[in-house]
C-alpha cells in the first residue's frame, strides 16, 4: 500500500493515477474526498491531521507533499512509522542547494521537512524541482479574459517541468530499488522566458497572446492572491535573481524514467482546457 497525501494537487493527483494505471494499491489523502474526482481504484480518504494513526495501517511507503502534512510534519512522520511505513518520498524543492539563501522562507520550509524525515529513521528519497510548468496556470484568468496578460519579469529565465514528469519520477522511486538516501533535482529540459510561455499557450490555444510586464508591487497581488504576503516576497525576489540567468538544467527525469522530460510547448498542449473559456 502506497499513501499519497497532496492527492488532489498537481503533482499527487498525476501521482495517483500512474500508481493506480500500474496495479498498485493506492490510499489518497485529501481534505474533502467528496470532490477528489481521483481514479476509482484508489482509496481515497479524507486527511485528519488530528488522528493520524489510521492513515498509514496496512502502508508501507508514502509520498509526502510539505503542505500536505497540515503543519505536523514530526507526528505524521511518527504516525506512519509505528504503523509500519519504510520509504518516504518528499516533494522539496529545488531552492534548496549549496549557497542558497536559507533564510527565504520556501527554502526554510522544505529544508525543515527534509531535516525531520532524516531524523525519523525512515529510508528516504528528496524530489527537488525546480519551476513548476504549472505555474503559468496562475495567467488562466487573464488569458480566458482576453489577449494580453499582464505579469513580472518578462525575460526572467527558467526551464519548467511538467507535473507529470515528477509524478513519473516519484513512482519510480516509490517502486524501484536503488533509490534510497538519493537527492533528485528536476528540471524540464529548455529554458523559456515569460514572453516564451505566453506565445506556446498562445499557439496550444490558437490565439495571439501578448506578456505585459508590470512591477512586482502591482502584479503581486494580482498574481498570488491567496498567498502569505511573506511568500510573495520571497516568489518575487526568486524571480528576479532568474532575469538574465540561465537555469539549471538536468537530465534526471529521463535518467530515471527512460523518457525525456517534456517540453513547456507540451505541457501546454496537455492544458489547453485550463485556458479557455
Amino acid at each position: 500500500m502506497i499513501v499519497v497525501t497532496g492527492a488532489t494537487g498537481n503533482v499527487g493527483r498525476a501521482l495517483v493515477a500512474r500508481l493506480v494505471a500500474d496495479g498498485q494499491a493506492v490510499r489518497a489523502l485529501t481534505r474533502a474526498p467528496e470532490t477528489a474526482d481521483l481514479p476509482e481504484k484508489a482509496e481515497v480518504v479524507k486527511f485528519r491531521p488530528d488522528d493520524q494513526a489510521a492513515l498509514f495501517e496496512g502502508a508501507d511507503k508514502v509520498f509526502l507533499y510539505v503542505q500536505g502534512a497540515g503543519g505536523r510534519m514530526p507526528e505524521l512522520l511518527d504516525a506512519a512509522r509505528t504503523a509500519g511505513v519504510r520509504q518516504v518520498v518528499l516533494l522539496s524543492s529545488g531552492i534548496i542547494r549549496e549557497g542558497a539563501d536559507e533564510t527565504h522562507p520556501i527554502h526554510a520550509m522544505h529544508a525543515t521537512a527534509e531535516r525531520q524525515i532524516r531524523d525519523s529513521g525512515l529510508a528516504w528519497t528528496f524530489l527537488r524541482p525546480n519551476a513548476f510548468a504549472t505555474n503559468a496556470l496562475q495567467w488562466a484568468p487573464q488569458i480566458r479574459a482576453g489577449h494580453t496578460v499582464r505579469g513580472v519579469f518578462a525575460d526572467m529565465l527558467t526551464a519548467p517541468i511538467h507535473e507529470d514528469d515528477i509524478a513519473a519520477v516519484a513512482e519510480r522511486a516509490l517502486l524501484d530499488d536503488g533509490h534510497e538516501g538519493a537527492v533528485h533535482r528536476l528540471t524540464g529540459p529548455a529554458a523559456t522566458t515569460n514572453t516564451d510561455q505566453i506565445a506556446a499557450i498562445g499557439r496550444a490555444v490558437g490565439r495571439d497572446l501578448a506578456f505585459v510586464e508590470v512591477g512586482p508591487e502591482e502584479a503581486g497581488p494580482l498574481l498570488f492572491p491567496q498567498t502569505p504576503p511573506e511568500l510573495v516576497r520571497g516568489l518575487l525576489k526568486t524571480f528576479a535573481d532568474t532575469v538574465g540567468v540561465a537555469p539549471e538544467i538536468t537530465t534526471a527525469v529521463e535518467e530515471i524514467t527512460g523518457s525525456p522530460a517534456r517540453t513547456f510547448e507540451q505541457w501546454a498542449e496537455d492544458h489547453t482546457t485550463d485556458f479557455q473559456l
